[in-house]
């Protein structure tokens, strides 16, 4: 379950505690764990990232960071969960004040497939090193032979509340369309590999810097089904 507090306009963001030994928000070494494993995982790959070379690169032993996470899978699982819950606030928040559906889903289409900016009040965290972990490896967080195991366990409720989010508001706009969860499932995972082609492999896409091509894209797409 996903819980976001605010409290003297410091936001937390709480995650489930089937996801992790010990919360990493508990403590300072919880808390550059987390930071560090964001840059490995980038720098190196989720294969060849370990928590060996992660206590290493913070100055501790790796039996620290078992302390915190049974193992890699779960930690990957556990920075998919912060950072769908931190889109789900940005949703919320950029949404509150619009009344009309349709506005809602262009500022949800937005926030979902746009580049992410650096959010100051998660200092230990850096959303744009978290984005490109959700882009090139989140999907290993459910492919895998243990995902219905999991999915009982809700280790993937954060998604899937964005998901129902974004879903609620199509319907609002459109209530008797018969796809919403597909649709808006199919715009988060097409965005990303919208991205990933723009910096790995351009001639699978039509992005170019400036143009706002993905979020042009993916607002098209969502409108022209719905019609």
């Amino acid at each position: 379950m996903r819980f976001i507090t605010m409290e003297k306009l410091s936001l937390q963001i709480k995650i489930s505690p089937a996801l992790y030994s010990k919360d990493p928000e508990s403590s300072e070494l919880g808390r550059q764990i987390i930071s560090k494993s964001i840059e490995m995982i980038v720098e190196l790959g989720f294969e060849s990232f370990t928590f060996k070379k992660l206590g290493q690169a913070i100055g501790s032993n790796e039996s620290s960071v078992y302390r915190y996470f049974s193992n890699k899978h779960t930690l990957l699982i556990y920075l998919v969960n912060w950072y769908w819950s931190w889109m789900d606030y940005k949703i919320v928040i950029g949404t509150n004040n619009r009344p009309h559906a349709e506005d809602k889903i262009k500022s949800a289409i937005e926030l979902l497939v746009s580049d992410v900016k650096q959010d100051s009040n998660f200092s230990y965290i850096n959303e744009i090193l978290l984005n490109k972990i959700i882009i090139t490896e989140s999907s290993k967080a459910y492919h895998n032979a243990d995902v219905d195991i999991e999915n009982e366990k809700g280790f993937f409720k954060t998604y899937k509340q964005v998901v129902q989010r974004v879903s609620d508001f199509i319907l609002e706009y459109s209530p008797g369309f018969e796809f919403p969860h597909m649709l808006v499932s199919t715009v988060i995972e097409g965005a990303h590999n919208q991205r990933f082609f723009a910096e790995h492999l351009p001639a699978l896409t039509d992005y170019e810097e400036g143009q706002n091509n993905i979020i042009r894209f993916y607002t098209n797409l969502v409108f022209k089904t719905l019609q």
